[in-house]
């Protein structure tokens, strides 16, 4: 596996938080950060009215930073969090997450998630991916990255999925992405990943169910073809979504015409929420989520 270099920004620190919405809490933030001498880059903030929410997601360089970045959730914490009855997330610029690929059969979102590594638009490593079917085991030896097959069935799928988390925690995986993943993870194993497994279908749901679900809408004769990206939680395909796109499509598409757009739209989508997600860009709150962009 190629390693994917630091990337030569400048460092910087992002916290996301949200809490009660209350008065001056941007201003109690940004002062935080201004009288350690932190010049913010970024600030985003949004308020649910319904539900009196404040969000926000706040970027500062380090580099003349008073507090050590080990020290600087601590600080936050005591100084302010406590106060406004936070829930705050705290990363570094200069982190490269680890994330693996789960796949089964059909390889396009996975090419196009490692062109896209290869490329370096994304900065990440993949130390592995893992499938229950041996079928793109040659396009993980093509990119250099270890594969891991683990054959499912009813009778075995906790064992499997057993080992399977302890691969992710030997390998120290902060994010799973569900390349076309056709398996249905247990509430278990979900569990262990709480908003840091990606998912990408069709939006064909529910009108649409099953092994063909392009046929099925072409004899429907539909006008768009959809892709959502979400969440994974127990609730299957009903987790917080990220990213969602439509094309439209016309009488004089074939089911193949479908399949091929459909299968397009999932790969941009998919990578949106990668995207999103490596740049600490999301706030999952109430199975929905605030996307800061």
């Amino acid at each position: 596996m190629t390693a994917i270099p630091v990337s030569t920004e400048p460092a910087s620190a992002i916290l996301l938080i949200h809490c009660p919405d209350s008065k001056g809490i941007v201003a109690t933030v940004s002062e935080f950060i201004y009288k350690n001498n932190g010049n913010i880059t970024f600030l985003d903030q949004h308020v649910d009215a319904l539900r009196k929410v404040f969000f926000m997601r706040i970027e500062w360089e380090l580099e003349r930073f008073i507090i050590p970045d080990d020290k600087i959730g601590e600080y936050f914490d005591t100084l302010i969090a406590k106060k406004y009855e936070m829930q705050w997330q705290l990363h570094f610029s200069h982190e490269v997450p680890r994330m693996a690929l789960f796949v089964s059969k059909l390889p396009h979102c996975l090419y196009d998630i490692l062109s896209r590594w290869k490329s370096r638009e994304i900065e990440v490593e993949i130390p592995l991916i893992i499938s229950n079917h041996a079928d793109l085991e040659p396009v993980a030896r093509q990119f250099g990255i270890d594969f891991h097959l683990f054959e499912i069935n009813s009778q075995n799928k906790r064992a499997q999925e057993q080992a399977q988390l302890q691969l992710l925690a030997d390998h120290q995986i902060e994010l799973i992405v569900l390349a076309r993943y056709m398996q249905i993870l247990s509430d278990e194993f979900v569990g262990q990943y709480k908003n840091r497994i990606i998912n990408i279908h069709h939006s064909f749901l529910p009108a649409f169910p099953g092994a063909k679900p392009y046929h099925s809408a072409f004899e429907r004769g539909v006008k768009v073809v959809g892709a959502t990206s979400h969440y994974v939680t127990a609730d299957l395909d009903a987790g917080p979504i990220i990213a969602q796109d439509i094309i439209r499509v016309s009488h004089a598409d074939t089911v193949e015409d479908l399949v091929r757009k459909g299968r397009d739209l999932e790969k941009v989508i998919l990578s949106r929420s990668i995207w999103h997600h490596l740049q600490r860009q999301i706030l999952v709150y109430q199975n929905r989520t605030v996307v800061f962009t």
